[in-house]
């Protein structure tokens, strides 16, 4: 199943220290450097990348869609709100999301709806590990059948075992 990752813009800037510190200085710089990550990470990844920013203060009539470098940009209208693009996109692709938000409303809702949430922190984290392989060539060598394995010990008996969505969500998060 491919994977549709769908970020909560701000709220990742603003759970990331040098993306913040960015931000303070010029709201736009923080924003190119956080597609400039994603992109990074699509390339080494190739999953599907959308990040929603509020555009409520400053946004226009009507929401605002824009790509660069392979993502998909959303800007809300004036008077929304990216949680509520972001909600309407996990009602519509449910299973196949995947939300980076520490927003807990919207953890709460993604969850409702199928979809797997992972926090904007360890995202970040997972991000920065992708690219940090993949210029070091060390991809290759790390797949996600050996990693599970190292996680994993004996099986201890269908009593021990997680429920279906909760190994669906931790298969996708595996994939990042």
């Amino acid at each position: 199943m491919a994977i549709h990752i769908v970020v909560d813009g701000y709220n990742l800037i603003k759970q990331s220290s040098v993306l913040s510190r960015l931000d303070r200085m010029d709201m736009e710089k923080g924003r190119d450097e956080l597609i400039a990550r994603l992109a990074a990470y699509k390339k080494v990844k190739r999953h599907r990348i959308t990040v929603v920013f509020d555009g409520c203060k400053g946004g226009g009539l009507r929401q605002e869609r824009t790509r660069d470098k392979g993502i998909s940009i959303i800007f809300s209208k004036k008077g929304e709100e990216a949680d509520d693009i972001i909600k309407r996109t996990v009602k519509v692709i449910r299973e196949k999301a995947l939300v980076v938000t520490s927003d807990r409303e919207i953890v709460d809702f993604s969850e409702r709806h199928g979809a797997t949430v992972i926090s904007s922190g360890e995202f970040e984290m997972r991000m920065e590990m992708a690219v940090f392989y993949e210029d070091k060539g060390l991809e290759e060598g790390i797949s996600d059948e050996s990693i599970e394995k190292t996680i994993h010990t004996k099986k201890k008996g269908p009593s021990r075992r997680l429920k279906k969505s909760q190994r669906q969500s931790k298969r996708k998060i595996m994939k990042l």
